[in-house]
């Protein structure tokens, strides 16, 4: 019986009026996309937020385990320069004692071998301080960056959750709005409606001669073409992009 009433109410509307919801309908669709668009921006910006802190994170704590393991190294470096001292004093303690000059001639070899072993760990050490020193320097950029990014992301998460709770509402009172003009428009009219809206990139299936052009797709409408709309007798769509036609003071009276 319902259905019976909604139908028999549709089919006493004229075509104006018919228009006039189409219209109307397309305009809370758009508030309700522009919401939506809005609230779906700051979640990506949000993800991002986290993915560069996670790899802000990453990096300092790598850099951190690199700087650990050549100080390890430079430790390792420095107990061979001890071990190389010991046996430099050990041989020159044992040259004190050989009994030919070919024992004295090995031993010196020896010392200068493990003297040279000591410049190499020197030097080693060198580069791997110099190599803790480029990678601090890494770190307080990285944590530098990590604390402005982590307050960007609180306050872009602030922000988002404002948002949210303040469209909520408004979506809300559209959807409603939206579902109430859906119930007086013909459900042939509805369909094509969807249709159109779901091809079109920017969800607009209903649009306004504007500069005597379609709104939709900007291609000329021709004069007798606008006098037709401009009657409110027919439903009429654009021949270049399939949008339903409405004359300017349509959407004035919407505005």
């Amino acid at each position: 019986m319902a259905k019976a009433n909604k139908n028999a109410e549709v089919a006493e509307m004229t075509v104006a009026e018919k228009l006039k919801a189409l219209y109307e309908l397309q305009m809370v669709d758009t508030a309700i996309d522009k919401i939506r668009i809005l609230r779906g921006e700051l979640p990506l910006e949000v993800e991002d937020l986290e993915d560069e802190i996670a790899g802000l994170q990453t990096r300092v704590s790598k850099y951190n385990d690199d700087i650990e393991n050549l100080e390890k190294s430079i430790n390792g470096k420095k107990q061979e320069i001890a071990n190389a001292q010991e046996l430099i004093k050990k041989y020159q303690e044992q040259q004190n004692n050989v009994r030919n000059n070919r024992e004295y001639d090995s031993l010196s070899k020896e010392i200068e071998f493990q003297a040279l072993e000591i410049e190499l760990c020197e030097k080693r050490i060198r580069e791997f301080s110099a190599q803790i020193d480029d990678k601090k320097v890494v770190i307080d950029e990285s944590t530098t960056i990590l604390e402005e990014r982590k307050l960007d992301l609180e306050n872009k998460k602030k922000e988002l959750e404002d948002i949210v709770e303040e469209t909520r509402k408004e979506e809300d009172v559209m959807e409603k709005k939206s579902a109430e003009l859906e119930e007086i428009i013909e459900e042939r009219l509805l369909t094509a409606y969807k249709k159109i809206r779901g091809n079109a990139r920017n969800g607009l299936a209903v649009v306004p001669v504007e500069r005597d052009s379609c709104g939709g797709c900007f291609n000329k409408i021709p004069p007798q073409r606008q006098l037709d709309i401009a009657s409110r007798k027919k439903i009429i769509v654009c021949e270049y992009c399939g949008r339903i036609l409405v004359d300017s003071q349509i959407s004035e009276e919407n505005a």
